[in-house]
């Protein structure tokens, strides 16, 4: 049985929005070559079958995404892509019937997220124009995200900054509903085949300025997922963004020697011991926002990631 459930690749540490949700990266502006990727597949082809096209930056972006799919195609992976979507009039075509692509996931919440957007309508009418045509022609599943939710506004969605955008996909897809009744925060719901919908509260990334929690804890990084950065820095989790936990370089040491070393290994033998021995691990809030107790262990609930 393969070990991770998921593996992050970043294609591109860049993006074309500037979120307020997500943080920019303070590391160089690079796009991942050719050669690069082809190693890094190479490295983890004995641990996992599914790659995300996703840390920070905009996937999009990346001038040959097309020929990144059809080498993840011919070594066997699945891939899954985050994008907040605005791209599609020049990346979309790239993206029809490559069939390594399995999911798409849309952060509708990055058109309010990005202080510059213009014409809401517009911006959801591509993202769903390219969404029917693409699982129309494969079978392609897409997750339409609004992951902006505080608080607050949870139990009274209908007056939320997503109700404009709700209706419009409520109009598109005929749905005699309203979405904001049906969804909880957290839960995906099917809106028509293999396209759903996602709410949840906006959540904060990890910071090393944050107040650290040293009690006890869990997470599945290093067990059913990791990540690589765009400069080969082998990450526990795709929400180090920053390669804060640098456990090694994938383009100059062995993948197995990386997360086999003194750092992953107490990493992993630390939550087994409900420990959490990396500072930044103590300061991350994802685990407790989006985890749930099963079994005695915390375990990371799947509907945040249909």
């Amino acid at each position: 049985m393969k070990r991770f459930k998921k593996f992050y690749v970043e294609l591109t540490s860049r993006c074309n929005l500037a979120c307020t949700f997500c943080p920019p990266t303070h590391r160089a502006t690079n796009y991942i070559t050719i050669e690069q990727f082809t190693h890094t597949l190479d490295e983890i082809k004995p641990y996992t079958d599914y790659i995300y096209f996703h840390v920070k930056g905009e996937p999009l972006l990346h001038p040959h995404i097309d020929q990144l799919l059809d080498i993840a195609h011919e070594k066997g992976f699945k891939v899954n892509i985050t994008s907040n979507g605005t791209l599609l009039h020049k990346a979309g075509p790239k993206l029809m019937n490559k069939p390594a692509l399995r999911q798409m996931n849309f952060s509708l919440h990055s058109f309010d997220g990005h202080e510059g957007s213009k014409d809401k309508d517009l911006y959801i009418a591509k993202v769903l124009n390219f969404v029917k045509e693409a699982v129309a022609q494969s079978k392609l599943i897409v997750s339409l995200r609004l992951w902006n939710l505080d608080m607050n506004n949870a139990t009274n969605l209908e007056r939320s900054r997503n109700r404009e955008m709700l209706e419009y996909i409520e109009n598109e897809f005929d749905l005699d509903y309203n979405i904001d009744e049906k969804v909880e925060p957290g839960k995906g719901i099917k809106i028509a085949d293999r396209i759903y919908i996602n709410m949840d509260h906006e959540f904060e990334w990890p910071d090393l300025k944050a107040e650290e929690d040293f009690g006890p804890g869990f997470c599945h990084g290093l067990r059913n997922q990791a990540g690589v950065l765009v400069d080969g820095t082998v990450i526990p989790c795709c929400l180090d963004g920053e390669g804060v936990i640098n456990l090694g370089n994938i383009y100059k040491n062995a993948f197995t020697d990386i997360i086999e070393g003194e750092r992953a290994t107490n990493i992993v033998d630390g939550f087994s011991r409900r420990e959490v021995v990396e500072e930044l691990c103590r300061k991350c809030g994802y685990r407790k926002r989006f985890n749930h107790k099963a079994n005695g262990f915390a375990a990371e609930s799947e509907a945040a990631t249909v």
